[in-house]
């Protein structure tokens, strides 16, 4: 209560929005840039996911150092802290997806891994989308972005699942390339997954403000 009274006393102090607004843009540039691996060779992406996660590193570490020197904030330390984290998690996760196909030898995704990099797309568009109605308090739009964004996350759960049984269900597949499409499956989806979790903090932060 006190932190909010004085927060309505000061003055507007935009930066932690941009800082968030930030790491929504390159978390959809990083899934655009896995989506080109369609046309592009592994080195390719990987190294641009990589530049762009090194982006996102320095955002992060811009926010830790303003929280520290900063009492008061927009919305609670805790939840800027938390919400950076996960948008950070999920561009680190895409990376660690990008390093996998060059680590495996993966040379062309196959259609399940391209058609969960387009829900992870659509989710990073919808999540770059989103953040900024923290700014403008547009609370009932975020909890229906929310919902959207879960929505998503359970096409991919889907497509993931499907792919993963029809993986093991093959009498004469080597092991080699089953270990290596697997683990570039369950990257992918951990990184959806983890947009899942943006979309829950984002709307849990809707209610508490609301």
């Amino acid at each position: 209560m006190l932190q909010g009274f004085i927060r309505f006393l000061l003055p507007h102090d935009d930066r932690w929005f941009d800082m968030l607004e930030e790491l929504g843009r390159l978390g959809h540039e990083a899934s655009k840039a896995l989506l080109g691996f369609e046309t592009q060779t592994a080195e390719q992406v990987r190294d641009i996911v990589q530049r762009l996660e090194h982006q996102a590193d320095d955002v992060v570490r811009r926010m830790e150092e303003a929280l520290a020197r900063t009492f008061v904030t927009p919305i609670d330390r805790e939840d800027l802290h938390r919400l950076t984290g996960e948008l950070d998690d999920i561009i680190d996760l895409m990376n660690l997806s990008a390093r996998c196909f060059t680590l495996y030898h993966v040379d062309r995704p196959t259609t399940a891994m391209l058609n969960i990099m387009g829900r992870l797309d659509a989710a990073t568009a919808m999540i770059a989308e989103a953040v900024p109605k923290l700014r403008k308090h547009e609370y009932t739009a975020l909890i229906e972005d929310g919902r959207k964004i879960r929505a998503i996350e359970k096409e991919a759960d889907t497509i993931y699942r499907n792919a993963i049984s029809e993986l093991f269900s093959k009498e004469s597949i080597d092991p080699r390339e089953l270990l290596k499409q697997k683990e570039a499956l369950d990257d992918l989806e951990n990184a959806v997954d983890h947009c899942d979790k943006v979309a829950d903090l984002l709307a849990n932060l809707a209610v508490k403000h609301g």
